[in-house]
């Protein structure tokens, strides 16, 4: 118990928790200021709601609150939003790198990275230091949110909320019941993914879900397609947008989503349903393990511009 307490109070620092509790969902805090924290904390700012968010030291901190401001300055220069827009949204977002306030939060979303255990450890700690009324919600994919909840005492407080990104442009999130989930706990966050600008869609507890189970061969198709050299990676992608009317092709929707989380997507739902269809294809690790991660990282199965844009 005391080494996962410490690797805990690594990630985010350590904590002293005292407070009281509310009952209705009036304040959120978002633990992980990757690309999916930035991106839910944007909608909810914009939603008009106050966000906090926790990272796990001052550094990430630091190049997150970076990340989303480039962000937005990068909708500014496609007036898709203005400079008074991003302000407003940023005085709604707080940062901060410690769970020393967590108590005074009604909803707690988690969205670190596709990893079983780190989530665990997270849920674990937070149920310890979180008022016994708050939600605790997962931003996970694959994983299965009943497991997460042993680690806590309140499973009928644990739910699944899938995000996609990018976050503030996707309409829709994916509501997960797991196996102790209240009414009441997915009635309240129905009405706040409404609040914020969301149709919810109820899923029951299965691997990938909806859009992650469904959207996992089609990428995973259009790599093997380029791999045997069928067609080159525009040509595929041009072939699926006009062919069937996607916004984005498959290849690009991959760098978009980070190669990374693909991957991890696709070797989770490998290992629970051993389907053919989701072994990932060999220029995906390829492109991974060279840490060409899509458009993050200026480099994926497309080459990008400073803005974001294919070279």
């Amino acid at each position: 118990m005391q080494e996962k307490k410490l690797k805990l109070e690594d990630l985010l620092g350590k904590a002293k928790i005292s407070g009281s509790a509310h009952e209705t969902i009036n304040s959120v805090a978002i633990i992980g200021a990757g690309v999916m924290g930035q991106g839910i904390a944007h909608t909810i700012a914009a939603a008009g709601l106050g966000v906090m968010i926790i990272e796990k030291d001052a550094e990430h901190l630091e190049k997150a609150k970076q990340s989303l401001s480039e962000s937005m300055d990068h909708e500014i220069k496609r007036w898709a939003m203005t400079k008074s827009e991003k302000k407003v949204i940023l005085s709604r977002i707080s940062w901060k790198y410690t769970l020393e306030k967590i108590n005074e939060y009604d909803l707690i979303i988690e969205a670190v990275d596709e990893d079983f255990q780190l989530k665990q450890l997270i849920f674990s700690e937070l149920d310890s230091l979180a008022k016994k009324e708050a939600i605790f919600v997962s931003n996970t994919s694959t994983l299965s949110l009943t497991k997460i909840a042993e680690t806590t005492s309140r499973p009928d407080k644990i739910i699944g909320m899938h995000f996609l990104h990018p976050v503030p442009k996707i309409p829709m999130v994916e509501l997960i019941k797991c196996l102790n989930t209240s009414n009441e706990t997915l009635e309240l966050v129905k009405a706040f993914a409404a609040k914020i600008g969301k149709t919810p869609v109820e899923v029951y507890e299965y691997p990938g879900f909806v859009t992650t189970r469904a959207i996992v061969p089609l990428l995973n198709e259009a790599m093997y397609i380029l791999l045997e050299g069928v067609a080159d990676t525009k040509d595929i992608d041009t072939a699926m947008k006009l062919g069937y009317n996607f916004q984005y092709g498959p290849l690009e929707m991959a760098d978009m989503m980070g190669l990374d989380e693909v991957l991890a997507w696709m070797d989770s739902l490998w290992k629970t349903l051993g389907e053919p269809r989701y072994r990932a294809c060999p220029i995906l690790r390829k492109l991974v393990r060279e840490r060409k991660l899509g458009k993050k990282t200026g480099e994926g199965f497309y080459k990008y511009d400073e803005d974001g844009e294919i070279i």
